[in-house]
């Protein structure tokens, strides 16, 4: 009797070591997945060598938005990290009405870079390298800054996006929103290019600008006859006029015609060694 007893205490006590040992071995990581992340991270640190791979949404987006042009990362699927976002903005030609899709979209500014894979893959801005989300989306009417401000949120939230990264342009009609949403929604945007910007240089908006040190870079020909250069100056001026840190610039190209936007978007267009891409990296949001 006293063997069965020792025997069944011996069995008990190697029952409770094995069950020790596989409950310390469970909360160690498998190999795979150590591999898996130091592969990810690996990825994350790789800069962009292709084009981005660019494409049409045709889904509505709000009431005033009949979809969008994305260009992603080409490696965006095999990474983890958040991208800067660069929304870019059309004008009135472009807009959705009855005889226009999506694809007219496809044809200006930094949209037409896009579709013509000629885009950079990534851009280095202070030893770094950097690659964008693109969104171009197609407005049905004239856009608010809500409406604006309502398609930030939905690509913050569809996608990975640097939330201390978010930067505007656009041209004519999506200059003048461009101005109007960085004016009403300062701390939501680093840095914005307006293009030949047709709005009206508000008071609050401009200070609204400067005191979220939102940094601004506009472009105008100086003869335009369908959206006068003196706006933009308007803008600059009002802007500095609240002590803007960084300071407003515009620049100035000579001609009458209304397309400033191919000249600015161009990235072999640059100023002090930068196009208007490497500029707007220069800038974040402090994390709030």
């Amino acid at each position: 009797m006293k063997m069965k007893k020792s025997m069944l205490v011996a069995s008990v006590a190697a029952l409770a070591v094995l069950s020790s040992c596989r409950k310390e071995t469970s909360d160690v990581k498998k190999p795979s997945d150590v591999a898996d992340k130091s592969r990810t991270s690996l990825q994350n640190d790789l800069p962009e060598t292709s084009a981005p791979i660019f494409k049409a949404v045709e889904s509505p987006v709000g009431n005033n938005m009949a979809g969008y042009y994305i260009g992603l990362p080409s490696r965006y699927d095999s990474t983890s990290k958040n991208y800067p976002l660069l929304i870019f903005l059309h004008g009135t030609m472009e807009l959705a009405t009855a005889n226009k899709n999506m694809s007219v979209v496809a044809g200006v500014g930094t949209t037409r870079l896009l579709s013509q894979q000629s885009f950079p893959a990534s851009f280095t801005v202070n030893g770094k390298a950097f690659s964008f989300i693109v969104v171009s989306p197609q407005f049905k009417e004239w856009p608010k800054s809500s409406d604006v401000n309502s398609l930030v949120d939905f690509l913050v939230e569809k996608y990975r996006v640097d939330a201390s990264r978010i930067y505007v342009a656009g041209l004519s009609m999506g200059g003048g929103a461009t101005w109007d949403f960085a004016g009403d929604y300062s701390s939501k945007v680093a840095a914005i290019v307006p293009i030949s910007g047709a709005s009206f240089a508000e008071e609050k908006r401009c200070a609204n600008i400067a005191s979220g040190k939102v940094a601004v870079w506009a472009f105008h020909n100086t003869g335009d006859k369908v959206v006068a250069a003196t706006v933009s100056q308007q803008f600059v001026d009002k802007i500095n006029s609240n002590h803007a840190d960084p300071a407003a610039k515009l620049t100035s190209f000579e001609s009458n015609d209304h397309d400033a936007w191919t000249k600015a978007t161009d990235p072999n267009y640059k100023e002090n060694g930068m196009n208007i891409y490497e500029w707007m990296l220069q800038f974040s949001k402090s994390a709030k």
